[in-house]
């Protein structure tokens, strides 16, 4: 059985352009909150708000990364079960003799 090797897909530099692009996002929607003309209640419940899609965005993208990592987990469990059993098969043996 041979294993086949991980290959990345995603390069540096996109991960780096995601990357700052979310801190852009991030730090442009705080500074338009922080200048809000708007009490400070009003801004903290926004503030709030900002955090809470932050973390409910992180959850997601790590549910969904888990769920995509065990489905070929079991594609490759399986695989190895079906080359394992291709291996042990003998397309010349008759069975009764």
């Amino acid at each position: 059985m041979t294993a086949s090797v991980p290959r990345r897909t995603t390069t540096a530099a996109y991960h780096l352009q995601a990357v700052a692009s979310f801190a852009l996002a991030t730090v442009a929607l705080a500074l338009g909150i922080a200048y809000l003309p708007v009490s400070a209640w009003m801004r903290a419940f926004l503030a709030v708000g900002l955090l809470y899609q932050i973390t409910s965005a992180f959850t997601l993208a790590k549910v969904i990364r888990d769920r995509q990592e065990e489905g070929a987990l079991n594609s490759r469990v399986d695989q190895a079960r079906l080359e394992k059993l291709l291996a042990e098969h003998d397309p010349f043996k008759v069975d009764g003799i």
